[in-house]
């Protein structure tokens, strides 16, 4: 069964950084999309950024310039670089995914369980 392992998490000052990591665990035959959203506390969960098995990219107005996505698929890892980090990044990161596990299984979309990343002022 796949899993979407993330890490990278964590407590950082305003204007920081940090970086996520997110992989499937398990066999994964081919993965198209994959992007990073984000819950802050009492609000829906919104789009972060997202990119495409060809590299195109697409980011939420909040963090445009500031966050970049990336993608390594010989190791199946996507990459949230989060830079000049604000008090309103405060939330909940999910990892996604969609993924074929064979050639002969649908394309289904897969959520990590989410890392936490907070931001002080």
């Amino acid at each position: 069964q796949v899993q979407l392992v993330e890490s990278g998490g964590g407590l950082v000052q305003a204007g920081g950084s940090l970086r996520l990591s997110c992989a499937p665990s398990g066999n994964s035959f081919r993965i198209s999309t994959m992007g990073w959203y984000r819950q802050p506390p009492g609000k829906q969960r919104e789009l972060v950024a997202s990119i495409d098995s060809g590299g195109g990219t697409n980011y939420a107005d909040s963090v445009q310039g500031r966050f970049t996505i990336s993608r390594d698929n010989a190791k199946n890892t996507v990459y949230l670089e989060m830079n000049s980090l604000k008090p309103e990044d405060t939330a909940l990161y999910y990892c996604n995914a969609v993924i074929r596990v064979y050639s002969y299984s649908p394309s289904i979309n897969y959520w990590g369980q989410g890392t936490q990343v907070t931001v002080s002022s």
